[in-house]
C-alpha cells in the first residue's frame, strides 16, 4: 500500500505552531525531535494514529521560505480537514479562536466552512455527505 504520510507546512515558530494545531485544532503531537542542525522534526496529525496524513511543521529558513509562510497555496484552500461532527468541531474551534472566513454551508458533497490557520493558510473544515 502506498499513501502520502506527511505534508510539509512552513511555519514561523515551532512552539506557536504546535500550540495552534494541538490546542485550537485538536491535533495530536506525534513527534518533536531535535536535529543536529538545530532544527526540529515536528509532526502533528488529526485523529487516531495511522488514520491519515500528518503535517511536518518546518520552521522557515531564509527569505524565500519565510515569504511562503501563510500563503503556501497562493490564497487557495490547500488543506482539507474532514470531520464526522462538523457542528461540534466548528463550535470548539471557534471557541479556541480559529478564524472562519465564512458561515457553514451545505453543499452536495457535505457541510463545509473555510477557516485559516494562525499564519493565514486556508483550510476547509468538511463533513462529507452521506
Amino acid at each position: 500500500m502506498r499513501r502520502i504520510a506527511l505534508v510539509t507546512l512552513v511555519v514561523d515558530d515551532y512552539d506557536e505552531a504546535i500550540r495552534f494545531y494541538t490546542d485550537a485544532l485538536g491535533f495530536r503531537l506525534v513527534e518533536d525531535a531535535p536535529r543536529p542542525d538545530g532544527s526540529r522534526w515536528v509532526v502533528v496529525a488529526p485523529g487516531t494514529p495511522g488514520a491519515g496524513t500528518g503535517l511536518l511543521l518546518a520552521r522557515a529558513e531564509g527569505e524565500p521560505q519565510a515569504a511562503r509562510v501563510g500563503d503556501q497555496t497562493g490564497g487557495r484552500v490547500g488543506f482539507f480537514l474532514h470531520t464526522d461532527d462538523f457542528a461540534g468541531d466548528h463550535a470548539r474551534m471557534t471557541a479556541a479562536g480559529v478564524t472562519f472566513l465564512e458561515e457553514p454551508r451545505h453543499e452536495p458533497y457535505g457541510t463545509v466552512a473555510v477557516f485559516q490557520d494562525l499564519y493565514g493558510n486556508r483550510w476547509d473544515l468538511l463533513q462529507p455527505a452521506g
